[in-house]
């Protein structure tokens, strides 16, 4: 079975599971509890970032003794006075290796609301952000200062009432023994929950099926992206539980750009209300309504390319991927057709074998290579790109890359075999302006390939960014990394010292790579830095993890790892006509923003990691010439000679080379 069938699997009989009888619950939980607050005999898993945008997903907490969930609402002087013994609860029991969490279900605190409550009310433990009310629903929530122990064995809630009760309800779990039922319901505020039992209203033929028309069927049809089609009542109603378990856990739509932060042109996020709409349904029994079926009226297909027919199609040289193994990047070549410069306003990558292609470079190259391999150190300029479950890019209006006649095209393949012998043949569709934009698009990618990752970490933390040196207009970012990526996000830091919070992926998903559009292209004024951080989890309880037992560095490889936030940007003061020095305003900077942790604009020797690490501090105090005990920006600029230097024009490569010794 696969894994996303198994998910399904999993997520019925969890439904099904949580439907106790009302005798089973009130063994559970006590006569004290408000009968109309019904606790589920097990818990269904749920992702939610708290205040702070950190992702935290119940399933994968296995490693934990106990799970904690304590209800909170801001104001509440219940849960406020018992924050003292919280901070104690926590700090001893998860030494123990309880993990402790408050919920916030609250339909009037924001998450800046929330922030500050934490901070007066001295929260020691996260506060997730459950706005639409669908884990609070789940599990019976009416109060705040409720508290809930889960065992993570079952999943099942092994005891809910008040804090008061943690302790003895926790001793007991972790003996073996039955826990002591509730004699006490909480005193906290009463929390809202104006859409609890919705569900019995709603229907697929009224409500359902045009949020899966306007959010889900481009993928889930005929030749689509997406692993099944949903396109009749039928299809649909069999996928529910599914359905209902990818939308709590946020991993569906495949668009993980937090909703807290930011404006996109190409949101494809579910809204608050469509969430309500689809779980409620599927809590509801699914009913189909009266009415012709929306979805089965029509025959939906998938179109061969999704912006129309192409201009130009490249059609990559062929590969047979084997069955099993590590495929070395593929590098073939092939002559431009164009005969005459073009400039380019769209690309999209149809991968042949989508199984088994994990991305695709592209890069104009001067003349055909005499033996058909490419080099990136030759390219100079991009002819689209691709990763996994990424999709068309378009450029914002009047805005282009340029393709000039002639020359060569050359590609970086990236293959990850699967099973089972298969041949790829991937075509690039290319889209032409008629007539050429007045402005430029360029590309600087935000990387570190200096990245360590011990075994069995469960949240490593990385820091990388690029200086921009003149006046910038942002237009969207690109995070891309492996396996063992938790989250990554994007800031910038003006010269003034002010940070801004642009892009934050809570949970990043290696099988779901995108670009994230603003909405309004974004000011870098001269001086600015973009900022960019990874969270990496290379623990057992991540279950996208090769070998959470071995040392994680810079790779090629998807078993091993990258820091690699690619953006796209243009520079004020260049034009189509007027083309500026792309690559050397980043020289002097871009090297010290992949290595400067504290991003204080010098390198410490503590900041030295990885090969690269190693070569610059076998050369430490000739780099230092004015002996202060750091390298500043100018000191590492004179000292690129020697050091590795690796580049392919206006796109950066997939990693660094790291290869050649210092002098």
């Amino acid at each position: 079975m696969t894994r996303l069938g198994m998910i399904g699997l999993l997520a019925t009989t969890a439904f099904v599971a949580g439907c106790a009888s009302d005798s089973q619950q009130a063994a559970l939980t006590g006569s004290a509890i408000n009968a109309s607050a019904t606790t589920p005999a097990s818990v269904d898993n749920f992702m939610l970032v708290d205040a702070n945008l950190e992702a935290h997903e119940l399933y994968r907490m296995t490693d934990a003794s106990a799970v904690v969930i304590v209800t909170q609402a801001n104001g509440d002087a219940v849960l406020r006075g018992l924050a003292p013994q919280l901070k104690t609860l926590a700090s001893t029991y998860g030494a123990k290796g309880v993990e402790f969490l408050l919920l916030n279900s609250s339909l009037k605190d924001s998450r800046e609301a929330i922030l500050a409550e934490a901070a007066s009310a001295g929260y020691a433990m996260p506060v997730l952000l459950d706005g639409n009310q669908i884990i609070g629903e789940g599990l019976g929530v009416t109060r705040s200062a409720e508290a809930f122990v889960i065992n993570p064995k079952t999943w099942t809630v092994a005891y809910r009432g008040p804090v008061s009760g943690l302790a003895a309800a926790l001793d007991a779990l972790a003996a073996g023994q039955p826990v002591p039922a509730a004699t006490a319901a909480s005193t906290g505020a009463l929390i809202d929950f104006p859409h609890r039992g919705a569900g019995a209203k709603l229907t697929y033929v009224k409500d359902v099926a045009p949020i899966l028309e306007a959010k889900c069927v481009a993928c889930h049809q005929e030749g689509g992206i997406g692993p099944m089609q949903l396109t009749s009542y039928e299809m649909v109603k069999g996928f529910s539980p599914m359905i209902r378990e990818v939308i709590r856990t946020d991993r569906m739509p495949p668009y993980n750009a937090d909703p807290h932060v930011g404006k996109f042109s190409d949101d494809k996020n579910l809204s608050p209300a469509e969430i309500k709409t689809l779980v409620h349904w599927v809590e509801a029994g699914s009913a189909r309504g009266d009415g012709a079926d929306p979805l089965a009226a029509v025959k939906r297909v998938a179109p061969e390319w999704p912006l129309g027919k192409p201009d130009l199609v490249l059609n990559i040289p062929s590969f047979k991927v084997p069955a099993s193994g590590v495929v070395d990047y593929q590098r073939p070549a092939m002559p431009n057709p164009q005969l005459e410069g073009r400039w380019i306003r769209a690309t999209t990558v149809k991968p042949g074998d989508r199984q088994s292609v994990h991305h695709v470079l592209t890069g104009w190259m001067s003349e055909m290579p005499k033996n058909g391999v490419s080099s990136e150190t030759r390219w100079r300029g991009s002819v689209g790109g691709y990763a996994v479950g990424s999709e068309s890019s378009v450029y914002a209006k009047n805005v282009g890359s340029f393709l000039p006649a002639g020359g060569a095209i050359g590609f970086q393949m990236h293959y990850t075999p699967y099973g089972k012998e298969a041949v790829d043949n991937s075509q690039i569709g290319v889209y032409f302006y008629d007539k050429p934009p007045e402005l430029m698009m360029r590309n600087v990618v935000v990387i570190d390939g200096t990245i360590t990752i011990q075994p069995n970490t469960k949240r490593h933390k990385e820091v990388a960014y690029v200086e921009f040196p003149n006046d910038a207009l942002l237009y969207s970012a690109f995070p891309h990394a492996h396996y063992r990526a938790y989250a990554s996000d994007l800031w910038l830091q003006t010269p003034d010292g002010k940070k801004t919070l642009l892009l934050s992926l809570p949970r990043y998903d290696f099988n779901w790579q995108r670009s994230y559009t603003f909405a309004q292209p974004i000011k870098v004024p001269a001086g600015s830095r973009l900022i960019a951080h990874y969270v990496y989890d290379n623990s057992r309880t991540n279950p996208a993890n090769p070998d959470p037992n071995i040392k994680v560095t810079w790779g090629e490889q998807s078993h091993e790892e990258m820091f690699f936030t690619s953006v796209a940007f243009r520079w004020l003061d260049e034009t189509a006509a007027k083309q500026v020095d792309h690559e050397g305003r980043f020289a002097k900077t871009r090297l010290l923003g992949m290595m400067d942790d504290n991003i204080d604009g010098k390198l410490q020797k503590a900041e030295l990691k990885g090969q690269m690490g190693n070569m610059i501090g076998m050369a430490f105090a000739k780099i230092d010439t004015n002996a202060d005990g750091a390298i500043d920006r100018d000191e590492l600029a004179a000292a690129q000679s020697l050091l590795p230097q690796r580049r392919r024009g206006g796109q950066a490569q997939d990693g660094p080379s790291e290869t050649t010794p210092l002098g």
